[in-house]
């Protein structure tokens, strides 16, 4: 492996992270009735924005969207909409299994349309790690509401489709502080129906989930997501319900068992083989 690609893979480890970290914080949040989903969201988007429109100046990059940032502006602010009316309801854990299998279906989905093959090993090691966040979240959870399922899974349609659109061959950054603005702006409007609620710690949760977890995160993702094939990309994720299982189970106090430990291996076991070549 080159000097070059193992840099990119040593940002596998903290993308992941940052995904796991969104559903904790919005999960931290939102459990609280005293901040609105529609506030952390515009919130979320705008510190994001805020964030990324300063590295943008610094690499002196365009921040105007543009009319090929469209598909991918529209799907960030419904993943970050239906992203928090979501968790209003939902443990950290059960949600993110529903909005990875969105977004996996998503992805692979894409993937064949455009002519990826899937080989044999590669199969079987999707199957075992879908398998292992089954057997993680299913088992011994109530199952969540039917409108909030919903909402999760298009947010998780909405994120599959952000992670496969390229919306330009200019650099990782400027695409996401591109995007980051005009969902923010379609945040700002949403708040025109929407109630507008958060607590101190309600805005610094938003805060931190906009410019960290998800502007950096997305940056990271972006520059991560052209050096990998579909398929890699989509098993990669499915390691992001065990994270989020784990920090939920130490920060949000949801329940941890035996059964998070050998889905956890099923996880890694079937990442390893669908790596293979």
């Amino acid at each position: 492996m080159t000097t070059d690609r193992l840099k990119i893979w040593l940002l596998a480890p903290l993308i992941l992270l940052a995904f796991a970290g969104n559903s904790l914080l919005a999960r931290a949040a939102l459990a609280d009735a005293a901040n609105s989903p529609g506030a952390f969201a515009a919130v979320r988007l705008g510190a994001g924005a805020v964030l990324l429109v300063g590295f943008a100046i610094a690499g002196r990059f365009s921040i105007m969207p543009q009319r090929r940032d469209m598909s991918t502006v529209a799907a960030l602010f419904v993943y970050a909409l239906g992203f928090a009316l979501a968790y209003v309801s939902m443990g950290a854990a059960s949600g993110a299994l529903i909005l990875f299998a969105a977004v996996q279906a998503t992805i692979i989905g894409v993937g064949l349309l455009r002519g990826d093959r899937i080989g044999s090993l590669q199969a079987v090691g999707l199957v075992i790690a879908l398998a292992g966040v089954g057997w993680l979240l299913f088992p011994g959870l109530t199952a969540p509401r039917p409108v909030p399922a919903l909402l999760m899974a298009a947010a998780g349609v909405a994120w599959g489709i952000y992670s496969t659109v390229n919306s330009g061959d200019d650099s990782p950054t400027a695409r996401t502080a591109r995007n980051f603005c005009g969902a923010a702006v379609l945040g700002l409007v949403a708040l025109l129906v929407l109630p507008f609620e958060l607590t101190p710690t309600g805005w610094m949760l938003a805060t931190v989930s906009g410019a960290v977890t998800s502007a950096l995160g997305y940056v990271l993702w972006y520059a991560f997501l052209p050096h990998v094939q579909r398929l890699v990309a989509a098993s990669l994720q499915l390691s992001v319900p065990a994270i989020t299982a784990v920090g939920a189970a130490l920060l949000l106090g949801e329940a941890i068992g035996l059964r998070l430990i050998v889905a956890s291996t099923l996880i890694i076991a079937g990442i390893a083989l669908t790596l293979r070549r």
